[in-house]
């Protein structure tokens, strides 16, 4: 599937002879018939000589319209490029071909047409010469060029033919599974409901799929699909396609919005291109300059932010990002036109290399500028890396899309990317082109990671008696997403950086260690519960002691054991007397905590606390005044 669209100044006989080869008029509006004058866009479809079907878009002419001949030629594969006999090239001509350069539509046929009414085959030679001359360096210099009469329907063979050699060598459109289709035409049948059209790139549509309108984010579902006037279930990349939505009324889509499948595809107000000012450009691009972006087939205006350079002088290049007064849908790789609103005046144009940059640019960051370069001119994994870098952590899927890699070069790039060390895997999992799995540049982990660690040993120098930091206080102070929080701190575990217990994230290595006096406090606490193991120091005390840090610091290690909000035990005396109660019960089968009181020679205070403890740890069971087994601990 392919499509062609006519360039070349009005009055040439573009719409003639679309007419003649295809036997279908593309003026379809009433003034376009009146005027004799083609106005908006029109449509047409033909056979060539090897059987390949052909979508043509003919474009008007005259200056007043060259937008809408803009919102028609973004898609198309080849040019047929017009000029008349009688008058040669003209203005129009040559802003036509321009534009054709600037897009890079890299082939083409040359239609000298109105030969009928030159007689003089010395003209005709002198106009054809001056056509070469006008194609001199240009995508078409090397176009085949052939004579015609639409009305006479002299040469139409040989243009067929040179059409169909043309279009031969033309590579089809990639089918990247995620369509969009950039309407140009917006219509309504009775009994359907709204149509639109476009030339469909990067993916299939299907009967039923469901859809979504862009900018706007409406959806709806595709109620039937035509390719050259023929139904279709399957619409294919690179045709001229007719899609009859359901759910979305006429007045809620335009000429500009994208079609596409939910989900793909995210809307941008700011994207970073190359640019290129024409030669005949009447003066340099200034920074700030309010101008016209034609990409697809949309038109809005922009904010042109120069990068690097205080202007671009005509014939120069140069990097700009663009502040859109609205959003639209762009691809890397996309090609645009750039005109000044007024004046008109094609100004140039370029490529788009990053659709969603992460931010407003530094004007002469030489990072910015590097970065942008290898999205230009990269391999593969430059192309991935940058569109890494543009997202931070996120899944291998999100990554390839804003690529715009196909699968295979994708794939072949994150291995390589990850072989080399570039690119880092936080999640363990399948590695392939739409898998969920998350990944990160490498330096941009590594910074994570020492921000992370950072943290962390900032708190244990805050406070070093606390046997680790909150799990949710470090994701707070790491400024992550839970699912990227959760992966670098299992990555970092993984490592052998981090040990996670419980609730909390120690550094590996830390250590709770105390101080000279603190070491001192505790031992003599220490020997306290030693002297009175079965009546130890209350809680009250032991806090008055050694402090409320260090005293958590010594029942979060076992050293003490609270079994209830005053009551603790040294860790051996607790198991002590735990295995007396449960010796006890084992053959008495009944206990009152005034036998225990006596078994274990201690106050009432004690032994009722540490009943009611093993009561809650359902060690015992209490039945009125006596406890009974309930369970017996493994110990």
């Amino acid at each position: 599937m392919h499509v062609i669209g006519t360039a070349g100044h009005v009055d040439h006989g573009k719409s003639a002879l679309v007419a003649a080869l295809t036997g279908t008029h593309p003026d379809r509006l009433k003034e376009e018939q009146e005027r004799e004058m083609t106005i908006d866009l029109g449509f047409a479809w033909l056979t060539l000589p090897d059987g390949a079907p052909v979508g043509i878009v003919d474009v008007p002419g005259h200056r007043d319209f060259i937008e809408n001949m803009l919102a028609g030629v973004g898609g198309i594969d080849a040019a047929l490029f017009v000029v008349a006999a009688d008058e040669g090239v003209m203005p129009q001509t040559r802003e036509h071909l321009a534009i054709l350069d600037l897009l890079q539509v890299q082939s083409g046929v040359v239609a000298l047409t109105k030969t009928d009414l030159v007689q003089d085959a010395d003209w005709l030679d002198l106009v054809e010469e001056d056509v070469r001359q006008a194609l001199r360096g240009s995508v078409l210099e090397n176009a085949p060029l052939v004579r015609v009469s639409a009305r006479k329907r002299t040469g139409l063979e040989e243009l067929l033919k040179a059409l169909s050699d043309c279009l031969a060598n033309t590579q089809p459109r990639p089918d990247l599974g995620r369509p969009r289709l950039p309407v140009d035409r917006v219509f309504s049948i009775s009994g359907f409901g709204t149509v639109v059209t476009g030339t469909l790139i990067d993916g299939c549509f299907r009967t039923g799929d469901e859809v979504e309108v862009l900018p706007t984010g409406k959806r709806g579902r595709i109620r039937g699909l035509q390719t050259h006037k023929q139904k279709e279930e399957i619409a294919f990349p690179g045709s001229r396609t007719a899609v009859n939505i359901s759910g979305v009324d006429l007045p809620e889509v335009q000429r500009g919005y994208v079609l596409a499948i939910p989900g793909k595809y995210r809307p941008t107000q700011r994207i970073d291109v190359h640019f290129r000012l024409l030669k005949d450009a009447a003066g340099p691009l200034k920074h700030s300059a309010e101008v016209k972006l034609f990409l697809g087939a949309s038109e809005v205006l922009a904010r042109a932010r120069l990068l690097g350079v205080e202007q671009i002088l005509p014939g120069e290049q140069g990097w700009l990002q663009f502040e859109l007064r609205q959003p639209v849908v762009a691809v890397r790789g996309d090609r645009y036109i750039l005109r000044r609103p007024s004046p008109g005046e094609t100004l140039g144009g370029g490529i788009v290399v990053d659709p969603q940059p992460a931010g407003r640019h530094k004007r002469f960051d030489a990072e910015v500028l590097r970065g942008l370069d290898a999205l230009r001119q990269g391999s593969p994994a430059d192309v991935l890396l940058q569109a890494s870098l543009a997202l931070g952590a996120a899944p291998l899927a999100q990554v390839v899309a804003r690529s715009r890699l196909a699968s295979r070069q994708a794939e072949a790039a994150i291995a390589e990317l990850i072989q080399n060390g570039q690119l880092q895997l936080l999640e363990e999992g399948r590695l392939e082109a739409d898998s969920d799995l998350l990944v990160m540049p490498t330096g941009l982990w590594e910074q994570e990671a020492k921000r992370a660690l950072q943290e962390l040993d900032a708190f244990h120098k805050a406070y070093p008696l606390r046997s680790g930091m909150p799990r949710e206080a470090l994701k707070s102070r790491s400024k992550m997403s839970t699912r990227v929080f959760n992966a670098a701190l299992h990555h970092l575990a993984q490592l052998g950086s981090v040990v996670e217990r419980g609730s909390v994230t120690v550094r590996a290595g830390f250590q709770v260690t105390f101080s000279a006096q603190q070491a001192e406090r505790v031992a003599r606490l220490l020997r306290r519960f030693e002297l009175e193991p079965n009546a130890p120091p209350s809680y009250k005390d032991s806090m008055a002691e050694v402090g409320e840090d260090v005293l958590d610091v010594l029942l979060e290690r076992g050293d003490l054991v609270l079994v209830s909000e005053d009551v603790l035990f040294r860790k051996a005396d607790y198991e002590r007397l735990v295995q007396a109660v449960i010796a006890y019960l084992q053959e008495h089968g009944t206990l009152t905590v005034a036998e225990f009181r006596d078994l274990s020679n201690t106050s009432r205070k004690y032994a009722l606390a540490l009943l009611e403890h093993l009561d809650a740890e359902k060690i015992t069971v209490r039945e009125g005044d006596f406890r009974r087994l309930q369970n017996i601990p493994n110990r």
